[in-house]
């Protein structure tokens, strides 16, 4: 299935699938930002009904936060999906969407780029699961709507792809950045504090090129998928619906990993390594992209129980990707072909990602 670009003048929708965080009154001035730049780029931002409902109905809500994905698919006019935020309970939206013969339908029938990360992770697996390709790495709140004069121009840039027909190749950033502390009205226009990037894409392990489509997302939003530890029920409905991929599903993709905000120690990192390879997955992929850790908090750790988990010397393993919850974002289309040249250290895309 192949997808139209963004062109000026498409709506644009933006939907609450996780936290509501979008409708509290200490984010209108991000909000207000994340119109004016969606507006420069010429298209029109459509905040769907509960979207700026707020963080304690939109979690009490997932059977409204699914309606606002059933709505954006339906409507015709509506060229492309944003994702607010991430969270970490998308999963409740999930049998309401795929319970729903209509819905279902209507991803098909009315096929529309769709863009978020962290949680929406489990947005990504549903729609792999539909045939739907979709586009991991940026969300409004934290790259459209950042406080910073401008978005950030590596993010920034990448988001432009999404106006075009292929998608430029994707290389390390030269600089990235700390993460914010203050997300105040005071700190609008305000440069968060950038480090010089010494190490670029790190090969850990294999030589040559790979080619493959992508599928992946957060580690943190996997992990609780496959093990039910933040959610009882998360477990649950992960197998009533198969929301991870199946172990075939996996087979020859290039598995894309990044940790959430949550910084998690490397014990924890590796118990939610363990977890993915008790799957299988580590056996038939064909290759690893791992994101920058947040603020590069336990980078070198992360790195050597990666390797020790995949236990597999001939596996490419390519780390430090601009990707998930360090700033600055690429995206990464899934669902397309993807070239990953690691005596290069670059990401190029062989196929147009769009239809022309």
């Amino acid at each position: 299935m192949k997808l139209k670009h963004l062109n000026k003048g498409d709506k644009v929708a933006i939907v609450s699938l996780s936290s509501g965080i979008l409708g509290e009154d200490f984010v209108k001035h991000e909000v207000e930002l994340g119109i004016k730049r969606l507006k420069e780029f010429g298209v029109e931002p459509v905040f769907m009904p509960n979207a700026l409902k707020g963080i304690a109905y939109v979690k009490e809500h997932p059977e409204a936060r699914a309606e606002d994905l059933k709505l954006a698919f339906k409507d015709d006019q509506i060229s492309a999906i944003i994702c607010a935020i991430g969270g970490d309970d998308t999963y409740r939206t999930i049998p309401f969407l795929l319970e729903d013969e209509e819905f279902k339908q209507s991803v098909l029938q009315h096929p529309k780029i769709f863009l978020g990360f962290s949680d929406s992770t489990i947005n990504h697996f549903m729609f792999y699961k539909l045939g739907l390709p979709t586009f991991y790495g940026q969300a409004l709140l934290p790259d459209i709507a950042e406080l910073d004069k401008e978005m950030l121009p590596y993010s920034k840039a990448a988001f432009l792809n999404l106006f075009h027909e292929t998608f430029q190749p994707v290389q390390s950033s030269p600089i990235w950045y700390l993460e914010r502390h203050d997300f105040s009205p005071a700190a609008i226009g305000t440069p968060k504090e950038s480090v010089k990037e010494n190490k670029g894409y790190e090969v850990l392990q294999g030589k040559g090129s790979i080619e493959g489509i992508v599928l992946g997302g957060c580690l943190d939003s996997m992990y609780d998928l496959l093990s039910g530890t933040r959610y009882p029920d998360e477990l649950e409905i992960s197998l009533q619906y198969q929301v991870f991929p199946s172990i075939e599903d996996w087979k020859n993709k290039i598995l894309l990993l990044e940790t959430s905000e949550e910084q998690a120690t490397p014990e924890v990192y590796k118990k939610m390594l363990c977890a993915l390879k008790e799957t299988g997955i580590f056996k038939v992929i064909q290759g690893i992209l791992h994101g920058k850790p947040m603020d590069e908090k336990y980078y070198k750790e992360y790195q050597d129980i990666l390797i020790q988990a995949v236990d597999n010397p001939s596996l490419p393993i390519l780390f430090n990707i601009n990707i998930g919850h360090s700033t600055p974002r690429c995206i990464l289309p899934l669902q397309s072909k993807i070239k990953v040249d690691l005596d290069n250290k670059i990401i190029s895309f062989p196929e147009p990602i769009f239809e022309g």
